[in-house]
């Protein structure tokens, strides 16, 4: 079942008329199933309810606390990357014992926060990381478990800025430099206790081929390093799978839960994923309003609210996400681009898209918008954050506040203006 569709000719989110929700939130507006986040999460866990596991949703995809809290209540784990993430998870209710600290960068007090809150491991990303949690861990008189981002150098075949496996990637330690630093820190990093193995290739990946690949690679690493009397408990294979957003389709979490569980048979281990876009992304849609409509020698234009700053991934990756309109009409069409007010060529939702012909005040849904859409958001050209809204059977609630004019400048100072220095 679809939460986002058509009743006659309005767009409705669950029981809720999408206009109903811009006349009280105004535009441009975040709004997300609840249902369809249940049902992505339930997915998931029948998908691996064979085997031991834990499914860590990774909050940057999307980091709002309602969406955070929904998954709380459902009993997921959470995937984090930063000290601030952390904090959203544990402002959700969030289980320290289930949370893993991923990341390239993670800075010393953020590290030190994650130690007293006594999460479940660090997956970590480098020797000199190691050394860090070492250091940290020992000046707390604390033991922290890790494992290591282990890069298979598998192609994950998605777009480059979001591919993660490779070796020129920045992610993850190779192989052979992994099993080493495995034996260093069993052997010489006290306060280090190496519980897991982690290995993520990439993200919107929507063929099974790559997991199976990097999983058969990491296989063989478990059992050199069982054999070297390193206790693994737990392989973290990451997230990454992909969702349709205009002609892809990726597998369903069962055939993906199938693969996994067969190639990993005999390993005893807790499995972890860390969904994300896959469990958010066909949650949410962005809601903006038609300001102009402007036709050009060569290209028509269509003028909305939303911006490059609301949503930044078709700017960003050239990424596609269908556009709906929130009053069907079956009139005339036309060929346009969906183009924001921000002052840059590369503001844009859309190129050549197909659409309705609307009017100044029409409203459109661009879908597939739950994912990497407000968690990369930005105030650029002094533009306030969107609204961000959860529909619950026929009951909304704004979940995040529109951003006014102050809050574009709190915290900022002026410099305050001494007396003239004497030559």
């Amino acid at each position: 079942m679809h939460f986002f569709g058509y009743r006659g000719s309005n767009f409705y989110a669950e029981g809720v008329p999408v206009q109903k929700i811009i006349k009280e939130c105004g535009t441009p507006v975040y709004i997300y199933s609840s249902k369809t986040l249940k049902r992505h999460y339930e997915a998931y866990g029948a998908a691996f309810a064979k085997v031991p596991h834990l499914i860590c949703y990774s909050i940057k995809a999307n980091s709002n606390i309602a969406v955070l809290k929904t998954f709380a209540n459902e009993g997921s784990g959470f995937d984090i990357v930063s000290g601030g993430e952390l904090f959203r998870a544990l402002k959700a209710g969030a289980e320290p014992k289930k949370i893993v600290f991923s990341g390239v960068g993670k800075r010393d007090d953020e590290i030190e926060f994650a130690l007293k809150k006594g999460i479940l491991m660090f997956n970590v990303e480098s020797p000199e990381e190691l050394a860090a949690i070492n250091r940290i861990a020992r000046r707390l008189r604390k033991k922290a478990a890790i494992a290591i981002r282990v890069n298979p150098d598998v192609d994950p075949k998605t777009h480059p800025y979001i591919s993660t496996g490779l070796k020129k990637n920045k992610f993850g330690i190779e192989t052979a430099q992994a099993l080493k630093e495995y034996i260093n820190a069993k052997n010489n990093l006290r306060n280090l206790t190496p519980i897991g193995v982690d290995c993520h290739i990439g993200s919107q990946i929507t063929k099974i081929e790559p997991f199976i690949d990097a999983l058969a690679k990491t296989r063989e690493l478990l059992k050199t390093l069982r054999s070297e009397g390193i206790d693994i408990q737990y392989l973290d294979m990451g997230g990454g799978l992909g969702i349709t957003y205009d002609t892809e389709a990726p597998p369903h979490p069962s055939k993906y839960g199938e693969a996994v569980i067969d190639g990993t048979r005999g390993l005893g281990v807790t499995l972890i994923f860390e969904p994300g876009r896959s469990m958010v992304g066909n949650a949410g849609i962005l809601a903006t309003k038609v300001l102009y409509t402007k036709k050009g020698s060569e290209k028509n234009f269509i003028i909305v609210d939303a911006a490059m700053n609301d949503l930044a991934r078709p700017s960003l990756y050239g990424s596609y996400h269908a556009i709906k309109a929130v009053k069907e009409s079956h009139g005339e069409e036309i060929t346009a681009d969906v183009v924001g007010p921000i002052c840059e060529s590369g503001d844009f939702l859309a190129k050549d898209r197909i659409l309705p012909s609307v009017k100044s005040g029409d409203c459109l849904a661009v879908m597939s918008a739950g994912a990497y859409g407000f968690s990369m958001s930005s105030n650029y050209n002094a533009r306030p954050r969107a609204a961000e809204v959860m529909v619950d059977g026929r009951e909304f609630h704004v979940v995040r506040e529109r951003e006014s004019l102050a809050d574009l400048i709190r915290g900022e100072r002026l410099v305050p203006e001494g007396r003239r220095r004497r030559k």
